[in-house]
């Protein structure tokens, strides 16, 4: 079994910053793409920011410049570093995690998620 769990979120002042961490542990032999996401009430989740294995990165607009994703792959771990953050950035933060996994018929990668991480920005 496989659990990911994401760590940083809370309340803090427009133009601001926090830095998420998504830490994934369990049976794993090694970790595809990692992720993060968004979702505001009331809309759908949307994607934040990825990284590959390689460390190739993916943005929203809506980020870009503010926000840096980055892993490391001893710890199974990502991070979403967060700057200059707005009203607009409030949402629920929940990270996934590609893994790769020993089953009964051979190594298979799985999608898991986490929970979710509370960001808030006041205005």
């Amino acid at each position: 079994q496989v659990q990911v769990v994401e760590s940083g979120g809370g309340l803090v002042q427009a133009g601001g910053s926090l830095r998420l961490s998504c830490a994934a542990s369990g049976s794993i032999i090694s970790i595809n793409a990692m992720g993060w996401y968004r979702q505001a009430p009331g809309r759908q989740r949307e994607l934040v920011a990825s990284i590959t294995s390689g460390d190739s990165t993916n943005y929203a607009d809506s980020v870009k410049g503010r926000f840096t994703i980055s892993r490391d792959n001893a710890k199974n771990t990502a991070y979403l570093q967060m700057i200059s953050l707005k009203p607009e950035d409030t949402a629920t933060y929940y990270c996934n995690a590609d893994v790769r996994m020993g089953t009964a018929v051979g190594v298979a990668t799985f999608r898991y998620w986490g929970q979710g991480t509370q960001v808030t920005v006041s205005s």
